[in-house]
């Protein structure tokens, strides 16, 4: 989807003013302006990329074990999620929505969402190679480069839904950008999530009171709607397996050689399970 179309949800990350189509990007009154990519994204970062942004290689593993469909449940969970906070929160049924997946990466469960559910959709992350993917995962997705750890480029109230997927939360944030009846979905891996791949490979670990200190998080801002447990076990080859470790955080502490070496080892298929919790919030009033 091409900027432009979702314009009126920005907002100048320097002076939060409202962003208008200036030649080859877009400016504010004030005279801020910003670089649209070519491949359709729009940068809106202040700074430097961080080294902790995801590279074209983590992308290009993501895309792979992303589209063979592996996490295909944890997409349908969020769907059916959103759908039921959404239900609960309001007295009709939503029309067009406009949805912004935070840490989206490549934007694929938000184009997965946008699949079942009419409307838009806003997919920031804050690697430029993760946006060039994200701008065209989907006909109606936009693509941002953005911290979400900083205040979000985003119009006050603006979203009826915001999601977060093994991604930084910002609460704060995300209670201002969504609408008073909007919905807030958060995924995040349960302590026994990939607990064979962990062991086995010495993968980054899920502390048992994630969860807790999730919803410690949250409470200030949102109330609890929902929250659903989804747990499977999966066989997945070794390729796989080395695209799921290379696409994520532990590609920063495993060496391509030293991951090739180990995933080596592991049998095909490798049994994993695959565990998270999906959970929904609405804004406290």
């Amino acid at each position: 989807m091409p900027v432009a179309e979702v314009l009126d949800l920005l907002r100048c990350p320097s002076c939060g003013q409202a962003l208008e189509l200036d030649g080859p990007g877009v400016s504010c009154p004030r005279g801020h302006r910003f670089d649209l990519a070519r491949q359709g994204y729009l940068n809106l970062l202040q700074s430097r990329q961080p080294r902790h942004a995801d590279t074209a290689e983590m992308v290009a593993a993501r895309e792979r074990f992303l589209g063979g469909g592996h996490y295909r449940p944890l997409a349908d969970g969020l769907a059916d999620a959103v759908r039921s906070g959404l239900t609960a929160v309001r007295s009709v049924a939503p029309g067009p929505l406009s949805v912004l997946e935070a840490g989206a990466g490549t934007g694929w469960y938000l184009a997965a969402l946008l699949d079942v559910l009419p409307g838009r959709g806003v997919a920031l992350d804050i690697s430029a190679a993760a946006a060039r993917r994200a701008a065209r995962v989907h006909p109606r997705v936009a693509a941002l480069v953005a911290d979400t750890w900083q205040p979000l480029p985003l119009v006050d109230a603006g979203l009826d839904v915001v999601t977060s997927v093994f991604a930084p939360r910002n609460p704060g944030e995300f209670a201002r950008v969504l609408r008073p009846d909007g919905v807030l979905a958060v995924v995040s891996p349960l302590p026994e999530h990939l607990v064979e791949l962990r062991r086995a490979l010495g993968l980054l670990g899920v502390g048992e009171d994630k969860q807790e200190r999730l919803a410690e998080a949250l409470t200030a801002s949102f109330r609890p709607l929902a929250e659903r447990s989804l747990v499977h076990r999966a066989g997945w080859s070794p390729a796989v397996v080395a695209d799921l470790v290379g696409m994520g955080p532990n590609a920063f502490h495993l060496g391509p050689q030293q991951r090739a070496e180990q995933v080596a080892r592991l049998a095909d298929p490798t049994e994993v399970t695959v565990a998270v919790s999906v959970s929904t919030w609405a804004l406290r009033r």
